[in-house]
């Protein structure tokens, strides 16, 4: 699978933004999808998870409550809305796709395929 991240950018500290990743191919409905972010100097981190159905979702602790993640098979499209967003959630947002695991993982390397990347950041 191929996926391809956009939906980043520049907002003041307290918007939202909603990030979107769209994946090729049919079989979107046999990954697990995953969000995670990695700014400078910092290792990747795990945002948010969410099962095939979509009917499971997984969050990392510094954004439960403000970001939600959710997924379109008809589209083939992964999202993440991000609300009360703060300048410490500046980074670059990868999407990622495992098609092995029965849920979301959140150690990066159990991830089989990453999009490119998307840049948020936020200003205080």
């Amino acid at each position: 699978v191929q996926l391809q991240a956009s939906g980043g950018g520049l907002v003041q500290a307290g918007g939202s933004l909603r990030l979107s990743c769209a994946a090729s191919g049919r079989t979107f409905s046999r990954y697990i999808m995953g969000w995670f972010r990695q700014a400078p100097g910092k290792e990747r981190e795990f945002v948010a998870g969410i099962s095939r159905s979509g009917g499971s979702t997984y969050y990392g602790d510094s954004v439960k409550g403000r970001f939600t993640i959710s997924r379109d098979g008809a589209k083939n499209t992964l999202y993440l809305q991000m609300n009360s967003l703060k300048p410490e959630d500046t980074a670059v947002y990868y999407c990622a796709a495992d098609p092995s695991r029965n849920y979301a993982s959140s150690w990066a390397y159990e991830y089989d395929y990453w999009g490119q990347g998307t840049q948020v950041t936020v200003s205080s």
